[in-house]
């Protein structure tokens, strides 16, 4: 998930006026996250404002959008899904599963030649199953590094390129008395992000270049040994142990200025900045220069055949996929654009250059193998063991190849 994970919990009705219209009017509707963090914010004002500009020109089709945290909104669809109401739209965090179980439209069904090519090709990409395209991007991050300026200064001490220098800065840090000098989090709340950044940082990834998982592979063995030995071994990773640190409390002591570096998304920016906190941000090292590689992290928008509104879902969505709706959106919650046309507006646009080392980062972005069914078990397994492989005595190979073997049994059944 990217995006703050909204505290509201809150769940609106949007727009329309349901199944009260004439009898020939459509209603359509769509179960969606909410990326806001405060009831000021929040995704339902956004939906709002879109879903009455859009029925403005087409009185015929009602179009009612359900917000809910993103605690809730995954389970609140798989819900749906299971008493057999699903909703035409949903807007969550994966799609596999309901693409095997051939709940799904295509972009192919729905969308405009337009819109469906001017989607980035990397997310694009990520949303396909077998080449076939289920999952539509709706919202993207990119990590960079995110060092405190202060903390560097007072060290006399330049952003690292190399895991080396990563680890030299780290114990620099510690010497000045820094808290955390690399916040490592491989706690339960996101462990698969961090571990996905190192890895790719490191030359491997979860899969290989076929999609096949290949987690203990040389280099991923490799990576965390480094980790254990070179980071946590040599006590740089701060007082609380990599896998009991989770993320939100890492981006926390960032914005207290506790921390000197870590993996960070947009939304740290604006933690950092209202705490007063002067940051820089740079590409993740890899192990002999800048990482070729960064993890991207996307959010999807699916179409569900239940209710047969082909036409006026891909019509609505056309329209949510215009260049001013996606750049509204991304302007709202600091988050990348998917589409070609908005990261042209934002690359060149001064009030978006905050985002700009984010952007710059899309194409190079690798992300989650979110279109195998196998992930979110593979996902919940890395939360709960890799943490275990940096602890005093921790066994890289031997946890890791559990992954593996983890990861090899959830394909096996999905393909069964």
């Amino acid at each position: 998930m990217i995006a703050v994970v909204s505290a509201l919990g809150m769940t609106a009705a949007l727009g329309g006026c349901g199944l009260g219209g004439d009898t020939d009017d459509v209603t359509l509707r769509l179960a969606a996250a909410d990326y806001g963090d405060s009831a000021a914010n929040s995704s339902k004002k956004y939906w709002a404002k879109l879903v009455e500009e859009y029925e403005a020109d087409h009185p015929d089709v009602n179009v009612e959008v359900s917000v809910y945290s993103w605690n809730d909104v995954d389970a609140k669809v798989k819900e749906m899904i299971e008493a057999g109401k699903a909703p035409d739209m949903a807007q969550i965090g994966a799609y596999a599963d309901y693409a095997a179980d051939d709940l799904l439209y295509t972009a192919d069904d729905l969308l405009s030649i337009p819109v469906q090519a001017g989607f980035s090709s990397a997310l694009a990409s990520a949303g396909q199953v077998n080449g076939v395209q289920y999952g539509l991007p709706f919202a993207a991050s990119t990590r960079l590094l995110f060092y405190n300026k202060t903390l560097f200064e007072e060290a006399d001490l330049t952003p690292p390129t190399t895991w080396a220098e990563l680890a030299a800065d780290a114990a620099a840090l510690k010497a000045e008395g820094v808290k955390y000098p690399y916040a490592l989090p491989l706690g339960s709340e996101e462990a698969q992000a961090e571990t996905m950044q190192w890895l790719l940082s490191g030359g491997g990834g979860y899969t290989d270049t076929v999609g096949t998982y290949g987690i203990d592979s040389t280099e991923n063995v490799e990576t965390f040994t480094w980790l254990r030995d070179e980071l946590v071994g040599e006590d740089l990773t701060g007082p609380v142990a990599p896998g009991k640190l989770n993320r939100a409390d890492a981006f926390a002591a960032f914005a207290r200025g506790e921390v000197g570096m870590l993996n960070g998304h947009p939304s740290l920016m604006k933690m950092a900045e209202k705490k007063g906190v002067k940051f820089g941000m740079v590409p993740m090292p890899g192990v002999n220069g800048e990482s070729k590689a960064t993890m991207g992290v996307a959010d999807w928008m699916l179409a569900f055949k239940q209710n047969g509104h082909k036409e006026q879902v891909g019509d609505f969505l056309d329209f949510v996929y215009s260049e001013e709706n996606v750049l509204a959106f991304s302007r709202e919650y600091d988050l990348l654009p998917v589409t070609h046309a908005a990261s042209e507006v934002m690359s060149g646009a001064s009030e978006d250059q905050d985002l700009k080392p984010f952007l710059d980062e899309l194409p190079l972005a690798e992300f989650y193998p979110v279109g195998k069914t196998s992930w979110a078990a593979v996902s919940a397994e890395v939360k709960k063991r890799i943490g275990s492989t940096v602890e005093p005595g921790g066994s890289p190979s031997a946890i890791l190849g559990q992954l593996q073997s983890t990861a090899t049994t959830a394909e096996s059944s999905a393909a069964g």
